[in-house]
């Protein structure tokens, strides 16, 4: 295939080159004239499935022929005629590992790391590992590092790093995976260098950035019958140009200083790399353009003398489109148009981001026209359903089950995912408005099989249901450490036994489908490592397996994409080619990516050991972002502002304005603003596509609805609301809408004042059994009895206890007085009445807090009030409960009083600020309250009455639950209702 020559044999494939097919014609143009049986002798060694993958497709298209074998690069023991070295040891297992020696070390060094570290700084560790073995970096040169001026904690990490080398030095018996691939180089190198083979040997499409593999690459590069093709190499560049990136040793974020590293290694100048063939790029004049945009820092002022020089600028750019859109949703939602429209023109077109939520959003934004596009990454398999599922079972064992818990695994698809699934979904509906309406923050078992039966009337038909959840998912949560084995086979048999229901038929869907089976994959790889697990706490359980889930295969179970509508991560863009190459997130901080922390050693000390540098990320992404702008055509696409804050755009966004903006001075077109305009096109669709189209806004709502439908029954507290807010009236009794209890309950007002009431309850009939109860200290046990028992909430349980605590000494003193004047009769549980109104056919309610009667006969009435008590001149005109509940006495409302007359009504403030407001019973009779509330009543049994919204609040600001329903935000109270009559 190749004439014999005493340099290695390196050749290049410009930017822009379809790679795959280059390599393709390069080796018809080298064997055009040799045997049929020459092409099965070719070995060609790939980097990625998918340039293996995109390789044979490109054969299978024929003519026919005998194929080359095609192999990954990490697949070479056979080519050794040596013994083969031991199976290397799952990243799992190692991690496991080094997470106990960790967890050594944060024993006898706290200030090392957290508690709950170990695992994530495992993974570190391993990764840091692996990057040695993979470098030729061992520990001992580590440990040569001078760090005595440096911060003790890199002395500790050169120590630890030695240690947990030492230990995968001493498992021979399963080698780390980086390590036997090093090795395997290694022997395989010198067999070559003594007995080398005859038949052609390629490695195609490898940029050389590990120094395993640049070491492969020297020894099939020096083969008599070997060759290394590289990808994206910049013919532009000049040499003087490489001599200055050779000279800086720290331009490694340059994207083609790998090639230079390799030529060096090999003895080569980059300028003297041959064309592999002589497929020209899709532009040549925008790879010069790129290429001079690119250029080593030390060497920009080059744009000066060699910009002017650019030959047709226009062609190099008019191909080009630049999207900087307001935010990442008009970004995506933009991207999306064009893709569509490639779809529609019949255009292979290939969406490249290293920016998971954009494009998410863009495949969301495609859902609008059912275009699926074929995504390479597939979705994470810890964001799966199996992955979810088994994320949040992980979770009960950690943590007290709360509302929000149990019904994200009741409701999750794969929680009785098997036969009679509709009744789960039916039965968790109503076990889920019942905790709605009564509360269940932290459901136990006992509580939430009560919650369940009163839940529905069908009680024999949801008893069984309940026993099952509450068995199940109840009290898991497990203090104490655990082996490992131990809480691998508790986790399984709880995921298995949730989805497959009471019946207990079979987990169904659980394991099924491809993210089903890499689930079971990772369970499996836990279960046989969990030898190497030792004991662990579940906080630290679930943390592993949402690691290991992290770490999984990403799953791709979707429907047919689109085949001309792709989605490629930066390493699958290297291997294809595209009519369209939209570059998306061009932002600092996404592309390139920020560089992670490293707990374990700092640049400095990755500089003198040899390792790699966060510049040589950059120089990748630079390198992908070269070769991906040489497509025919390209989009630019970054957001001005993400979420947060104001964005940078990316550094080759940055270099490439500047460079063009520069040669407008010297008589050039503003190509950039040009660009921009394009894209400016782009964007404007996008906003009128997003554009909604002026609709008249709502009025005050003030509904009349038929007199047939309007309440007949009302509770006392219910005529506020009537006065108030009207409309809350008519959607409860009229609409019969009643708003649901956040899920996740939290400590509001009215909790503190349900409770605020029953402690009151119980120390006043405490008191009436044994005076000498009423005291503070007793007050105080019955407050800590009762929130000890319903406040699930440490914080507010210490809060309120505190608001009692400064109160109890006024309401022991005021109680004393109370009890002098008057005996307690009555609660609130038998303090129920009613009062008719035949008049006008309506029936009244209420429910007093207490009602006292003194010698006389005569009632006292008493209501609690954790806030302000409202004022007299409110309660005359909107706070009417205590005249209301006055009147209802004089009239016999209340069955176990009969009528007696009313000495007088209080409000009793116990929060803050305590404080006593008498009701105005001396100015607002109840004689007259009666009247007045007939008046009401029946001024709302008209016809042509509404129920205006929000009519007379005492704040504005105030939320009510039947804001939405009205639409307020549309109007406000300035504007007069707009009466409708309904019928």
């Amino acid at each position: 295939m190749f004439d014999p020559s005493d340099t290695a044999r390196l050749f290049g494939c410009a930017p822009g080159v379809d790679f795959p097919l280059a390599v393709v014609r390069g080796l018809e143009q080298r064997l055009e004239t040799a045997p049929p049986e020459a092409w099965a002798r070719v070995t060609l060694l790939v980097n990625t499935t998918r340039m293996a993958r995109r390789l044979r497709d490109l054969f299978d298209q024929g003519p026919a022929r005998l194929l080359p074998r095609i192999r990954m690069i990490t697949q070479i023991d056979d080519l050794c005629p040596h013994a083969p070295m031991p199976p290397a040891a799952t990243p799992l297992r190692r991690r496991l590992e080094l997470a106990q020696l960790i967890k050594t070390l944060i024993e006898n060094q706290p200030e090392l790391a957290p508690d709950a570290g170990p695992f994530d700084l495992a993974d570190s560790l391993a990764t840091l590992l692996d990057e040695m073995q993979g470098e030729g970096v061992s520990a001992d040169d580590i440990a040569r590092l001078d760090v005595s001026d440096q911060s003790g904690h890199w002395a500790r990490a050169q120590q630890f790093i030695a240690i947990a080398q030492r230990y995968i030095n001493d498992s021979q018996s399963a080698p780390d995976p980086e390590a036997r691939q090093r090795e395997t180089v290694l022997r395989l190198a010198e067999h070559w260098a003594q007995t080398p083979p005859h038949d052609p040997i390629l490695i195609v499409g490898s940029t050389g950035s590990r120094g395993t593999t640049l070491r492969l690459m020297e020894a099939v590069a020096r083969l008599p019958e070997g060759a290394v093709i590289l990808p994206g190499l910049d013919d532009h560049m000049p040499h003087h140009v490489w001599n200055t990136l050779a000279e800086d040793k720290t331009a490694e974020d340059h994207p083609q200083y790998r090639f230079l590293h390799l030529c060096e290694a090999l003895g080569l100048h980059p300028s003297d790399v041959e064309q592999w063939t002589g497929l020209p790029p899709a532009s040549d004049a925008r790879n010069a353009l790129v290429s001079l945009a690119l250029r080593p820092a030390p060497v920009t002022d080059a744009w000066r003398d060699e910009g002017p020089k650019l030959v047709d600028l226009d062609a190099a750019t008019d191909a080009i489109t630049l999207v900087e859109a307001d935010t990442p949703r008009t970004e995506a939602i933009a991207i999306a148009m064009r893709l569509r429209q490639a779809a529609e023109d019949g255009q292979k077109a290939a969406l490249i981001t290293p920016d998971r939520m954009l494009t998410r959003q863009v495949t969301a934004a495609l859902d609008r026209w059912e275009l699926v596009p074929d995504d390479s990454a597939g979705t994470p398999l810890h964001l799966s359903p199996p992955g979810r599922f088994l994320r949040h079972v992980a979770g009960l064992f950690q943590a007290t089950l709360d509302a929000e818990a149990l019904l994200t695994l009741l409701k999750h698809p794969l929680t009785h995912s098997g036969a009679n699934r509709n009744l789960h979904q039916l039965n968790t509906q109503r076990l889920e408005l019942r905790m709605r309406r009564d509360g269940l923050p932290y459901p136990e078992a006992d509580s939430l099989k009560r919650c369940a039966q009163k839940a529905t009337r069908q009680v024999e038909e949801i008893a069984p249901w309940a026993d099952w959840v509450a068995d199940l998912l109840c009290d898991g949560e497990t203090t104490g450490l655990l082996p490992l084995e131990v809480w691998v086979t508790r986790h399984r048999a709880l995921a298995e036994a949730l989805a497959e229901g009471p019946d207990g038929a079979d987990a169904d869907e659980l394991w099924q489908k491809k993210a089903g089976q890499a689930a079971l994959k990772v369970m499996e790889g836990l279960a046989d490592a969990a030898a190497h697990g030792g004991d662990m706490s579940a906080g630290d359980y679930a943390g592993l397996v949402a690691t290991a889930l992290r770490q999984g295969d990403d799953v791709r179970d979707r429907d047919t994409p689109h085949p001309n509508i792709m989605i490629w991560g930066t390493l699958e863009a290297r291997v294809q080619g595209a009519d369209l190459v939209i570059l998306a997130g061009l932002n600092d901080g996404t592309w390139p990516e920020a560089p992670t922390p490293d707990p374990w050693l700092n640049r400095k000390m990755r500089f003198d050991a040899g390792l790699l540098l966060p510049e040589r990320r950059i120089g990748l992404s630079a390198h992908d972002f070269q070769q991906a702008i040489a497509a025919p055509k390209v989009w630019l696409t970054r957001s001005i502002r993400s979420d947060d804050a104001e964005t940078v755009p990316s550094r080759w966004m940055n270099r490439l304005r500047n460079l063009l903006q520069g040669l407008v001075a010297s008589g050039h077109t503003d190509h950039w603003k040009t660009m921009r305009a394009r894209g400016d096109h782009w964007l404007a669709l996008a906003r009128q596509l997003d554009a909604a189209p002026d609709m008249p806004k709502a009025h005050r709502p003030s509904p009349c609805p038929p007199v047939s439908t309007r309440p007949r029954r009302l509770t006392v507290t219910e005529i506020q609301t009537l006065i108030r807010d009207p409309y809350a009236t008519y959607a409860k009794h009229v609409l019969r809408l009643r708003a649901l209890r956040p899920l996740v309950q939290t400590p509001d007002a009215l909790l503190r004042g349900i409770l605020s009431h029953d402690v009151m309850e119980q120390f006043v009939r405490d008191t009436m059994k044994n005076a000498e109860h009423l005291t503070t200290d007793a007050l105080m046990q019955h407050a800590r009895h009762v929130l000890n028992r319903d406040v699930p909430w440490p914080a507010a349980r210490a809060l309120w206890l505190a608001r009692f605590e400064r109160a109890a000494a006024w309401i022991v003193e005021t109680e004393h007085l109370r009890q002098m004047r008057a005996t307690p009769i009555l609660f609130e549980e038998e303090a129920k009445g009613k009062l008719a109104l035949p008049a006008i056919r309506t029936e009244l309610e209420g429910r007093a807090d207490r009602i006292d009667v003194d010698e006389t006969g005569a009632v006292i009435l008493y209501d609690y009030k954790t806030g302000s008590p409202p004022t007299k001149d409110q309660q005359k005109h909107f706070d009417k409960q205590l005249l209301i509940e006055a009147a209802m006495v004089e009239e016999g409302g209340f069955a176990a009083l009969g009528p007696r007359p009313v000495r007088a009504a209080q409000f009793i403030g116990i929060g803050s600020t305590p404080k006593i407001e008498d009701a105005p019973l001396d100015v607002e009779t109840p004689r007259q309250v009666l009247a007045d509330l007939v008046g009401l009543l029946s001024a709302y049994l008209e016809g042509d009455k509404g129920y205006t919204s929000r009519r007379a609040l005492y704040e504005d600001r105030e939320a009510r639950d039947y804001d939405q329903l009205a639409r307020f935000g549309e109007w406000d109270v300035t504007q007069d209702p707009m009466p409708e009559v309904l019928t």
